[in-house]
């Protein structure tokens, strides 16, 4: 089977694929021609494909998280590789291929990564603020196992978001004992508690994002994690203008860094500063990961990044 991560301009395939979005479209043409705009997936990458000419049967046919056994050409549009699909089914019970086998996962088992995430929560010496990221997290639960961080930025796979808060604790950890006026417990706190509504926010299967939530399009996970903050001290019977409350709302607001960047306040104390460079080094460094290691071994740069403001990255020859 040929992975998507090996196929490169002119190259003709045949392959099994996980169809990870697919959206029904017209041509500019007169009389206007109905086409799939699809997003073809592996573990090992994905590639944007057009699919011209469909009929009404393919329309019934095809659909978002199917598995497909696809025929198809890759051409340059705009300088970016897109697959020209000539043929393609749905995958039958005889081609032996699973879906599990076309997810992307983080390299961390799930259990291992949840069980980091509890064993730093239960290291918070502070008692408040401990019931307060328990209150939380007990509120999307199992969908940490398996929720992804994003849609399409970073760790946007199976387990995403849990890799990307252990990764944050480990940096969070190195940074605390680097700069001891910083709290460690809120840093601790507001890492796990910074994305903690994701699972609310999105519409995710098997890692892969379909929508965002009626919630997450009105309210947004930063906005949410703050109000379950709340929910959370009146569960507990907490005083909301108290410094604990006050300090780890601030940090869950403030994480974005900027308005345009989505945080409704600036960072003013210092976790909440600490915080948004932990995330941000996390993020964008498992960009250049993730685009690395989808990038052909015989490519020298990789696609552009759109998290690092559309640039590339070169893979020096060492």
């Amino acid at each position: 089977m040929t992975l998507i991560k090996q196929l490169q301009a002119t190259d003709e395939f045949v392959g099994f694929y996980l169809i990870k979005e697919l959206e029904v479209k017209q041509t500019n043409s007169t009389p206007a021609k109905e086409y799939f705009d699809i997003v073809l997936s592996d573990a090992s990458g994905q590639l944007p494909a057009k699919m011209w000419d469909v009929s009404q049967t393919d329309k019934e046919t095809f659909f978002p998280m199917g598995l497909v056994k696809v025929q198809g050409l890759v051409q340059l549009y705009r300088e970016k590789p897109q697959v020209k699909i000539n043929r393609i089914r749905k995958v039958t019970p005889e081609d032996g291929v699973a879906i599990k086998d076309f997810i992307r996962s983080a390299p961390i088992s799930p259990a291992d990564l949840i069980h980091t995430i509890y064993q730093v929560m239960d290291s918070i010496t502070n008692e408040t603020i401990r019931k307060l990221v328990a209150f939380c997290v007990a509120k999307v639960d199992e969908k940490l196992q398996h929720y992804p961080a994003a849609k399409t930025h970073h760790h946007a796979y199976f387990a995403g978001l849990a890799y990307h808060i252990v990764r944050m604790l480990e940096i969070g950890e190195f940074i605390c004992k680097q700069r001891p006026f910083l709290n460690e417990d809120l840093i601790k706190a507001g890492i796990i508690l910074h994305d903690i509504a994701k699972p609310e926010e999105m519409i995710a299967q098997l890692g892969i994002v379909s929508d965002y939530s009626v919630s997450g399009k009105l309210l947004g996970h930063i906005s949410m994690a703050s109000t379950w903050i709340t929910e959370a001290a009146l569960h507990h019977g907490i005083d909301l203008s108290s410094d604990v409350v006050l300090g780890l709302q601030h940090i869950v607001l403030a994480h974005h860094n900027l308005p345009e960047w989505g945080s409704p306040v600036l960072p003013q104390i210092p976790e909440a500063v600490a915080l948004h460079y932990i995330d941000s080094m996390d993020a964008k460094l498992q960009m250049v990961e993730d685009a690395l290691a989808m990038t052909p071994e015989t490519d020298a740069w990789t696609p552009m990044i759109r998290g690092l403001e559309n640039k590339a990255i070169y893979k020096l020859n060492l």
